[in-house]
């Protein structure tokens, strides 16, 4: 599940409007709703203000984690934070999926190379 859809779920567990939560949080309703229906990632406060709100963990926000009161253990976050796909030892250590389909190393280092390419754009 997605973040927005967390975020909606929780919004409406709660029984509030996209007005109420907008209002509590700061921020506009047509933010929200971007942020619900996946079209844009709220920053980090932003985030931060919801899982207070709601009791939450941000783990559970982002969807690293189902329970929501569970968070990543500290050095497993750090790592997850840190991976460095274009580190040789970590594709032959992890499998990468996309559409439930392992890349093959092949595909692995035209995504890298796709990423670098996109990102020498902006």
């Amino acid at each position: 599940m997605k973040y927005g859809e967390r975020i909606a779920q929780l919004r409406e567990k709660y029984s509030m409007t996209q007005e109420d939560l907008s209002g509590k949080l700061g921020i506009t309703r047509a933010s929200l709703s971007h942020y619900e229906n996946n079209r844009r990632e709220p920053d980090y406060g932003t985030m931060l203000k919801i899982a207070d709100l709601f009791n939450v963990s941000i783990d559970y926000l982002v969807g690293r984690v189902n329970d929501p009161h569970n968070e990543l253990d500290e050095d497993v976050r750090d790592f997850v934070d840190s991976l460095e796909l274009s580190d040789h030892k970590i594709l032959e250590q992890f499998s990468l999926t996309i559409d439930g389909k392992k890349l093959t190393p092949e595909e692995a280092k035209r995504f890298i190379a796709f990423i670098r390419a996109e990102r020498s754009l902006t």
